[in-house]
């Protein structure tokens, strides 16, 4: 048992009740969806800085916030998907008053580093595409890897502030989370008294670690739109497009419907049940993990070509 946590808190620990309309029956079949969705997404994002390790070629601006990516990825979905997975294998949801406020921590701080990784990425196709000649200059390899440090460093802020307000908050009885993972609002539903306000902070805290950096990611491609409409041949707006409109659908996934999730609450006419509430969250957090180094790969010529080429050494081996 952990000491408690504040002098109003009675709770030393949280359960992880998961799904709550989950049958018994169907626990381990999730559970082995949940570690087969654990291991693609850390085996995808491991290979591709795998890829940019051993590969001189990429080691350009680029990639290095491809692989600042893939890092917070690895990140998030070690830090969400254990418990869960061990919550439908062993019925092992239980943590700590203090394991569950870092899980808490990890989890907004993962999503808000993605959101100033994505807002990065943004900014160095707006240098390429829009100064072309003098992006070399612009967005070195050095200056590409002191912003990701910056983001890394500066993502930290928001969800402390956030996770130290929740520590001091009473908690009282009830500790059965119903939410694959702690996060704010899971804890804030189960504080005593009146949670009105805090239910106000973080839902304003959310929305300004979400909408700013979303807002300069717009401004960026829409003057990328207007720099690609300006291009004297179609091939190149072609392919330009094509690269913008992978970062594009990305960037969708993440933020739709994380602004629906945050904003169904102060929809009166908009009901959410909690199965649907955690599907809706899972769907923005654990899919852009998943699928975002087989995108890149894919869609990336270079990438492509490196393994065209590491899988014809292997055929000429055999």
């Amino acid at each position: 048992m952990e000491p408690r946590a504040h002098n109003h808190t009675q709770v030393t620990e949280f359960v992880i009740v998961g799904f709550p309309g989950l049958q018994p029956e169907h626990f381990h079949l999730v559970a082995w969806g949940f570690l087969l969705l654990y291991v693609t997404t850390v085996g995808g994002n491991l290979l591709l800085i795998l890829v940019f390790a051993v590969e001189q070629s990429l080691q350009k601006p680029m990639y290095i916030t491809m692989v600042s990516l893939a890092l917070s990825d690895i990140g998030f979905t070690t830090t969400a998907l254990p418990k869960i997975i061990a919550r439908y294998f062993w019925d092992d949801g239980t943590l700590g008053f203090y394991t569950c406020i870092f899980q808490e921590h990890m989890v907004h701080y993962f999503g808000s580093l993605n959101s100033l990784i994505l807002l990065t990425m943004a900014l160095d196709r707006y240098l390429a595409i829009c100064f072309p000649l003098r992006y070399p200059v612009l967005m070195t390899n050095h200056t590409m890897a002191a912003l990701a440090v910056f983001c890394w460093v500066v993502a930290h802020v928001f969800p402390g502030i956030s996770t130290a307000n929740v520590v001091a908050l009473p908690f009282c009885g009830p500790n059965r989370i119903a939410q694959v993972f702690c996060d704010r609002t899971s804890l804030t539903a189960l504080v005593c008294g009146d949670t009105s306000r805090e239910y106000s902070i973080a839902y304003a805290v959310a929305m300004f670690v979400l909408c700013v950096p979303l807002a300069f990611i717009v401004l960026s491609y829409i003057c990328i739109i207007i720099a690609i409409l300006h291009m004297s041949t179609g091939q190149g707006r072609v392919r330009t497009f094509s690269t913008c409109a992978t970062q594009g659908c990305i960037l969708s996934i993440y933020y739709v419907p994380r602004l629906f999730v945050y904003t169904a609450p102060y929809i009166p006419s908009l009901k959410m049940s909690p199965d649907m509430r955690i599907l809706t969250a899972l769907f923005y957090s654990l899919l852009p993990p998943l699928i975002n180094p087989f995108i890149y790969c894919l869609r990336t010529s270079e990438i492509k070509s490196i393994f065209r080429r590491w899988v014809q050494k292997l055929t000429d081996k055999t």
